[in-house]
């Protein structure tokens, strides 16, 4: 029997006339890596901060590890870490000093030593946090929110603003913090991301919850394999590309358009002979697999990125 450690129940939130977070459920099980993914505004942050206890609820509930957010927020906040955004940090503190005194508000917590080498962090422990990069105070950030070793881990658009590799860094760590059996929702609107690290994914758009499943499950319910990027003069007519063998759907902005296929070389043959029966120029063309900005352009007709 799976071991369900969130359940969120029709969560509301509005400011004014704007509802942040409309109606959203879910359920995250025990050992979970559960993704909310969506572009900025999306709600994504507005819901992890009331299930933290950071916003109340303007209706609905949640539990979390069995404590309801409405009634037992002091239960919830013993069993949560959080890593927020945008974390303030004590910049003239050193790394290990900042650790020892988050240690401190706990009856009990972790090794210190082991979470600065679990964070790749020993050779920064005596540096003050000022002098840290972007990676590294990040990974610091999730030392302090995991320091009382909670059950369930909240981190909020963690990479956000980082260079490649320590992205990458950051994805080990998680993965690492997976292994030891936490329970981890993650807020991203990279969907790489999100699919290298996440069980199960909830697609949040406009406050509310429009896809959830697995990766993988989310990029078959398009019924293509693969997508064909390019470019066509403005003004030409596009209504062939409908028509060309093995297409599942067609999207286009301005002048730039992805075409979705089940048979990548099958589409591909038939666009090309068709250019060069009609004197058309296709430019910038690309070929790759579908993902999980895909989904969400199918969903929404939007970007991930807009």
């Amino acid at each position: 029997m799976t071991n369900t450690m969130i359940h969120v129940e029709g969560l509301v939130k509005k400011y004014g006339n704007m509802t942040a977070v409309n109606g959203v459920e879910f359920k995250v099980n025990a050992g979970e890596v559960f993704g909310l993914l969506g572009p900025n505004g999306a709600g994504k942050t507005t819901t992890i901060e009331m299930l933290v206890g950071l916003r109340k609820p303007d209706s609905g509930t949640a539990t979390l590890s069995g404590y309801d957010i409405r009634k037992q927020i002091d239960k919830v906040k013993e069993v949560i870490g959080i890593q927020l955004q945008s974390t303030s940090l004590f910049e003239l503190l050193t790394v290990q000093e900042i650790m020892q005194m988050y240690a401190s508000f706990y009856p009990s917590h972790v090794s210190i030593p082991e979470l600065i080498d679990d964070m790749l962090l020993t050779e920064k422990k005596k540096d003050r946090i000022k002098g840290l990069s972007g990676g590294q105070k990040q990974r610091l950030a999730i030392a302090l929110a995991i320091i009382h070793d909670p059950d369930i881990i909240f981190l909020d658009e963690p990479t956000t603003g980082l260079d490649p590799q320590a992205r990458r860094t950051l994805w080990d760590i998680i993965e690492t913090l997976k292994s030891k059996g936490k329970t981890i929702v993650l807020s991203t609107h990279y969907m790489d991301e999100a699919h290298v690290l996440c069980d199960r994914i909830g697609i949040m758009d406009q406050g509310e919850l429009i896809a959830l499943d697995t990766p993988s499950k989310l990029v078959k319910e398009l019924h293509s394999d693969s997508a064909i990027e390019f470019t066509l003069p403005i003004g030409e007519d596009d209504t062939f590309l409908h028509h060309l063998q093995r297409v599942t759907q067609v999207t286009n902005r301005e002048d730039a358009y992805v075409i979705y296929t089940d048979d990548l070389q099958l589409t591909l043959i038939d666009l090309i002979q068709h250019s060069k029966e009609n004197n058309l120029s296709l430019q910038d063309l690309q070929t790759r697999t579908a993902t999980l900005e895909d989904v969400f352009i199918h969903m929404t007709g939007r970007s991930l990125r807009e």
